[in-house]
């Protein structure tokens, strides 16, 4: 275990004699390890310095164990940051010598990822490489829970990444997702829109990557597509901006666009509602991405269409859009 941490067997054999033996010396010590007194000195000065010993309040010779949870957990979290660094940096590697290597060898242009835990991991490379901007088409089934991704794209945002974003419906109507997901990061800035249906899944990073999942099915996804710069990618990027244009915006229905609300206009919940009727979102969809009742619902969606004289959910549209809510 301590060799694949890093620690020293001389320095690991003294800390496991000190977890069972607390408050002994130097001497006591080399006596259960097989170790000179000169070496056990040594390695209680390293386990020191690392923050795994300690030496008793009332005597400079004789020491303490520090909790193995701790001790143990800090010499983890150096590991893996350092993997993490490591894996970050083969990944910068191999998009240069996919760039060089890609006219050479087409073959390079698209690899395949298998297993939920690489395509993760090549989801936030993807982000931490971006430059400019990302974009992305979101829609069930998901690798991981919707959210947990917030707080890297948060950070991102607030470091001048550009996110463009077209939801699925159904990715709206994900309970909890528009409030603790969505809203939080239109307020950050993310540009969000809607669509009835969309094609895939995919996020891209500026014109130089983009994931998409093997399958398009409603299963789990265990595999996914890595495309690199070739006309693949240019299609993709000339996809994601005609479903852009064919999106309803997001922003004003989650009251993260910014704009005071202007008099005489609608109240915070029928804003809402009205942002999810043009997004095609059905009374169910609604009440899930809410967080309302279906009898909430249905008695809010008959209160906006009194305000607005209409009684079909077109003609609602239709008067919102002249009054200019929409």
């Amino acid at each position: 275990m301590f060799d694949s941490l890093g620690l020293p067997e001389s320095d690991s054999r003294v800390y496991e004699a000190l977890v069972a033996a607390p408050q002994s010396d130097a001497e006591a010590l080399a006596a259960r390890c097989g170790l000179t007194p000169e070496q056990t000195r040594a390695s209680l000065a390293a386990l020191t310095e690392r923050g795994m010993a300690t030496r008793t309040p009332d005597s400079a010779d004789h020491y303490l164990a520090v909790a193995p949870d701790v001790a143990i957990g800090t010499l983890i979290g150096r590991r893996e940051e350092e993997l993490r660094t490591a894996r970050a940096g083969m990944h910068r590697l191999m998009d240069a010598f996919r760039d060089a290597s890609r006219y050479t060898d087409p073959a390079r242009s698209v690899e395949v990822l298998t297993g939920s835990e690489a395509i993760s991991q090549r989801f936030e490379h993807l982000q931490d490489t971006a430059r400019e901007q990302i974009r992305g088409f979101d829609r069930p089934p998901y690798v991981q829970n919707p959210g947990l991704n917030l707080g890297r794209a948060r950070r991102l945002l607030r470091d001048g990444i550009r996110y463009r974003v077209v939801y699925d419906r159904e990715a709206v109507a994900w309970p909890g997702r528009l409030d603790n997901d969505i809203r939080i990061s239109c307020e950050d800035g993310e540009e969000a829109r809607v669509r009835v249906a969309l094609p895939m899944k995919m996020i891209m990073a500026d014109d130089r990557m983009a994931i998409l999942p093997i399958s398009s099915g409603n299963r789990v996804l265990d595999a996914a597509y890595v495309v690199h710069p070739c006309s693949l990618l240019e299609a993709l990027a000339t996809l994601f901006e005609a479903e852009w244009e064919r999106a309803v915006p997001l922003n004003a229905a989650v009251g993260a666009d910014g704009a005071d609300p202007a008099p005489g206009g609608p109240a915070e919940d029928h804003r809402r509602l009205l942002g999810l009727l043009a997004a095609g979102l059905t009374d169910e969809a609604i009440a899930r991405a809410l967080g309302w009742s279906a009898r909430t619902t249905q008695r809010r969606l008959q209160g906006l269409m009194r305000e607005l004289g209409a009684t079909t959910r077109f003609q609602a549209g239709m008067a919102a859009r002249e009054r200019g809510w929409l």
